[in-house]
């Protein structure tokens, strides 16, 4: 398995984490990802959230890394590693109400299909991985056709004769009741 990796030195200023992201922006331009896709957007925003807790956590420099698969059976998965100089392992918080900190890890959690951290040297290294898969076509919308004027609506309804819309039998195309009575449809197992 071919793997094109990409690391950047992040220096231990908060600013630098505005870097991070532009470099990793171009970074994922670079690998074929365009940059308002939602996978690119997702990849930016886990970058910020490692970068920031790195740079601001620990106040030590790290090392940003990406990791792209080559081929096409590799190209399955983007991988973001932040290695630090602090031994300290991370300590996901759990913000309240309007506290201005303490998510960081909570979206990581939530937004990466796997994440985690082990020791790297006298320090560590956090990752998390998010796959990539083919966009799936967009389903088409297409809008009910309208009844036509003075016959039968959609539903059986009879605008012509009362002027106003009857509802329709919600019933008519719900299955059978099961054997208990219930209106529960009846599935085999």
């Amino acid at each position: 398995m071919q793997v094109l990796q990409v690391q950047l030195e992040v220096g231990a200023d908060p600013a630098e984490v505005g870097r991070a992201r532009r470099w990793a922006r171009s970074r994922l331009v670079g690998s074929g990802l365009n940059d308002d896709e939602p996978l690119a957007e997702t990849l930016i925003l886990l970058i910020s959230e490692l970068v920031t807790n790195a740079v601001v956590h620990t106040g030590c420099p790290a090392v940003l890394r990406m990791l792209f698969g080559s081929g096409a059976a590799e190209a399955g998965t983007v991988r973001v590693e932040v290695a630090d100089t602090s031994a300290r392992p991370p300590c996901p918080r759990h913000a309240q109400g309007a506290d201005t900190n303490g998510r960081g890890l909570e979206l990581v959690d939530g937004l990466a299909d796997r994440w985690g951290w082990q020791p790297e040297g006298s320090g560590k290294r956090i990752w998390c991985e998010v796959d990539r898969s083919e966009p799936e076509p967009a389903a088409r919308y297409e809008p009910p056709v309208p009844p036509p004027l003075g016959g039968l609506g959609h539903y059986g309804a009879d605008l012509s004769v009362t002027g106003r819309s009857v509802e329709p039998d919600r019933d008519r195309d719900r299955p059978p009741a099961g054997a208990d009575g219930s209106s529960k449809a009846f599935t085999q197992a």
